[in-house]
């Protein structure tokens, strides 16, 4: 039994003072009509109405569960026009998930942007550098740095970055500067943990990869960490672009090795695959499509 037909029949019936009446306005034969209501008042166990006839009209318990059934149609009618508002107009509570630094630099501005346009929507802005699961944590959608895995998302390239080695210009001046991936051994290293390879480096020569052994005298999950130490003239450390780019314009930071670099990281916004994108997730996605030029190469 389709409950929520059977109950729309039911209240037709009392509101058009017969089943031929109701029939024609919910665009049935009578029969249909007559067979809801049965089936409702068989899986209720009651009898709602009492036929003759001539009339059709409420028994007690009809009286009772009519104002129920009312109260019931008119919430499942606002929840259907919320819901189809939501597709339409940007409302409601947005999860975006970032990269804990690009996040801060890079994806609270745009989230700020999309509020600014939106004000029907309250934004929750996540940063970690952990890929969450998008779906067990009611994420909406996620600010990802390299390649997706094949995972059911959803992607779209906003710009793309690289990993690139980087030191203090006195660090440089007393230890010297590699012009070879082979010299990276001879050097302090500061290993942001961030990336894979605990005992090594993964850089390119003709396209090849290399893997270059190292042995790191601080390990941090935090990438300003990593810098805040190179600044200091702890030695070398592996970031990506965007992440050292204020401290290599400001010349607190030298870039070396350039010509030993890995291939570009793409920079996509991400999304579970469904076929209808809720209207605050579309915004986002065409605020960040019109605003973003994240190319950090």
């Amino acid at each position: 039994m389709d409950r929520f037909a059977a109950i729309s029949a039911f209240i037709a019936v009392v509101d058009r003072h017969g089943f031929a009446p109701a029939a024609r306005h919910l665009g049935l034969v009578p029969s249909a009509v007559t067979r809801h209501v049965a089936a409702l008042e068989a899986h209720l166990g009651v009898r709602l109405l009492a036929r003759t006839t001539r009339s059709v009209t409420l028994t007690e318990a009809g009286a009772h569960y009519l104002e129920s059934a009312r109260r019931i149609m008119a919430e499942l009618a606002e929840a259907e026009e919320f819901a189809q508002s939501e597709r339409l107009t940007p409302v409601g509570r947005l999860v975006v998930s970032a990269p804990a630094v690009f996040g801060r630099l890079h994806v609270a501005p745009l989230m700020a942007e999309y509020l600014r346009r939106h004000d029907g929507v309250q934004g929750q802005l996540q940063l970690s550098d952990r890929w969450v699961n998008m779906v067990e944590e009611g994420v909406d959608c996620a600010i990802r740095i390299g390649h997706l895995p094949d995972s059911g998302l959803v992607a779209r390239r906003l710009g793309e970055t690289r990993r690139i080695i980087v030191a203090a210009p006195g660090y440089l001046a007393r230890h010297g500067t590699p012009r070879d991936p082979r010299e990276v051994t001879a050097h302090a290293i500061i290993r942001f943990s961030a990336f894979e390879g605990a005992e090594e480096w993964r850089l390119y020569r003709d396209g090849l990869e290399e893997r270059v052994p190292i042995a790191p005298r601080l390990v941090t999950n935090s990438a300003d960490a990593a810098l805040c130490a190179a600044e200091r003239g702890g030695g070398l450390t592996m970031v990506l672009a965007y992440q050292a780019r204020e401290a290599l314009a400001a010349g607190r930071l030298i870039r070396i090795l350039g010509d030993f670099e890995a291939p570009v990281l793409p920079i996509q916004i991400a999304w579970p695959a469904a076929r209808l994108i809720p209207a605050k997730l579309r915004a986002f996605i065409e605020t960040a499509t019109d605003n973003c030029d994240w190319h950090f190469g």
